[in-house]
């Protein structure tokens, strides 16, 4: 644990600018590498010759897409806590080497087929790793050093720049990958490397460790493997399981979320019998803090959500519906999302200075409220919307994350004890983390409750009326609906991985034109996965709004609070 020491020496020097800027940088590289690799899966999965959408291939796929996510949340917590006994700037110097390591070993990746393939999840999986030690100790090192009249600004601009990270990514990764795949992986390298030389020659430890303290080891094994647990649970309920569109119904998925919720709920009675113990439990006395957990994490699951289903929305329909073709989506896709990202990137610090001076309850409220309504927005919009309406309902989306992320994090890290600043940053952004896989998971299932009713006779019938010999189109409309959704989260012509060679060169060219142009799939299955869409848009409408309720109970006093 950390005492207060030595902080006064660094308030109004320009040292907690280094911290500022560095912190930022660490947070803005890990979030980018967490998103860039959605947008860019269609050129790596081409540059490596491997077909994402094989059977054979899914795991290759789920791994690539939720590893990074799976590995960062579940050490955040135990790292923040350990950071705290044994010294911040030591593990959060560690973190930015094992990630540009990570980033080293993936940009000389070479090869094809699942080899090249496990490598690249392998190297991810060593990024995310470093990246649990930026994020656990990015918002307490900040704390440490700016004095609390400017921790809104300060805190503000470092969540902007995790929350904006995940999103740059997006555009990051559709230019990129229009170059070319490793381009990618590329671009952490130059960063990472110049980011850890300056970690290690400039970061300084403002707090002393209190001695004889302990490794909380069994608390430690049981939280890491009950978030491991719930979160591989929740990436195999994704796969179709005995002809069933997901794998909910899976023994293997409920046993591992069974298992999973089992460990985290024996975590509480160890952590209130060891000594040492991992997490101080007493912290959720503070008002402000559980407030603040809960909201981030409704927040979180409704904005994890969001990026997915939107990319599906304009790589799957929107763009190819106004002529674009798939191999151009990833590209116009990120710069189609670029409104809401500009945004919330402007108004992110203008509400971390107005908290520091007007508190961060109606700030964080306010900006929920405006997620919400921009989500019912959501709910509004055809598939082939008008791009300024579009627009206009981005815009409540990144002005209301702006305005909700900073004052949150503040009120949170104010709440804190200085020697609890690292654990309770840790668990700020492991259920962030998890709540953000959770989405996936139940957005997911939402479109395809919404999606499988009427995707097999639209499909049928659309392949008929096109000229399609009617067995081929039974065959063909049996498509898994997670097939349909991965396709058009790829950037896949669908139609054209579908039809064998042999079947289209036997149809007259009309036809064949007709079935694999870049219109017909969207056209045919607009109408079902719309109303999956809605679905999920209404639950992240419901979400935002519990987090702006939440937001509402911020409040600064530490009463209650066990001397740790």
């Amino acid at each position: 644990m950390f005492v207060d020491r030595a902080i006064s020496q660094s308030k109004g020097t320009r040292y907690k600018w280094v911290v500022l800027s560095n912190t930022t940088l660490g947070i803005l590289l890990a979030s980018v590498n967490g998103s860039i690799i959605l947008i860019s899966l269609p050129a790596i999965f081409r540059g490596i010759h491997i077909d994402p959408l094989a059977p054979a291939e899914s795991d290759i796929f789920l791994w690539t897409v939720m590893g990074y996510l799976v590995v960062s949340g579940t050490f955040m917590v135990s790292v923040g806590r350990i950071s705290d006994m044994y010294g911040r700037i030591r593990f959060y110097n560690l973190g930015f080497l094992i990630f540009t390591i990570g980033s080293i070993l993936l940009f000389f990746t070479r090869g094809q087929g699942n080899l090249a393939a496990i490598q690249i999840i392998m190297y991810r999986l060593i990024q995310a790793f470093g990246s649990a030690f930026l994020f656990a100790n990015s918002a307490a090192l900040l704390t440490d050093a700016f004095p609390q009249n400017q921790r809104g600004l300060a805190l503000g601009l470092n969540q902007i720049a995790g929350v904006g990270g995940s999103l740059i990514g997006l555009i990051l990764g559709g230019v990129l990958s229009s170059i070319t795949y490793s381009l990618v992986f590329l671009v952490s390298v130059p960063v990472g490397i110049a980011g850890t030389i300056w970690s290690y020659l400039m970061l300084k430890q403002l707090g002393v460790a209190k001695r004889n303290q302990r490794v909380d080891v069994l608390g430690n094994i049981v939280f890491a493997s009950g978030i491991v647990l719930v979160l591989v649970g929740l990436t195999y309920a994704l796969v179709p399981y005995q002809g069933a569109p997901m794998g909910w119904q899976n023994p293997l998925v409920i046993g591992e979320l069974a298992g999973g919720v089992l460990l985290l709920i024996l975590f509480v009675p160890i952590e209130r019998k060891v000594i040492n113990p991992m997490f101080n439990l007493s912290l959720f006395r503070l008002r402000s803090f559980y407030a603040g957990i809960i909201a981030g994490l409704f927040s979180s699951i409704a904005r994890g959500g969001l990026q997915l289903l939107l990319i599906i929305w304009l790589q799957g329909l929107w763009l190819p519906l106004n002529g674009y073709s798939y191999a151009q989506t990833p590209l116009w896709a990120g710069i189609a999302l670029s409104p809401m990202i500009i945004l919330f990137l402007l108004t992110g610090p203008i509400s971390g200075t107005l908290a520091d001076r007007f508190g961060a309850k109606l700030l964080a409220f306010s900006g929920m409220m405006l997620c919400s309504a921009g989500f019912l927005g959501l709910t509004l919009l055809p598939a082939n919307f008008s791009y300024v309406v579009f627009v206009f309902v981005l815009a409540l989306l990144g002005i209301g994350q702006g305005l909700f992320v900073s004052p949150n994090t503040m009120a949170i890290m104010n709440s804190l004890p200085a020697e609890h600043r690292g654990v309770g940053s840790g668990m700020l952004n492991c259920f962030q983390t998890s709540g953000w896989m959770f989405s996936i998971g139940v957005f997911f299932t939402l479109v395809i409750i919404g999606f499988s009713g009427d995707l097999k006779s639209s499909l049928e019938n659309g392949l008929i009326g096109a000229g399609l010999p009617v067995r081929a189109a039974g065959s063909i409309a049996n498509l898994p609906p997670t097939a349909a959704l991965f396709a058009a989260f790829l950037g896949y012509n669908p139609m054209a991985h579908l039809l064998p060679h042999s079947l289209i060169t036997s149809l007259p060219s009309y036809t064949g034109a007709v079935l694999l142009s870049t219109k017909f799939f969207p056209s045919l299955v607009s109408r079902p996965l719309m109303q999956g869409f809605h679905l999920a848009f209404l639950v992240a409408a419901i979400m935002s709004f519990l987090a702006a309720v939440c937001s509402l109970l911020h409040d600064s006093s530490t009463k209650g609070l066990k001397k740790a």
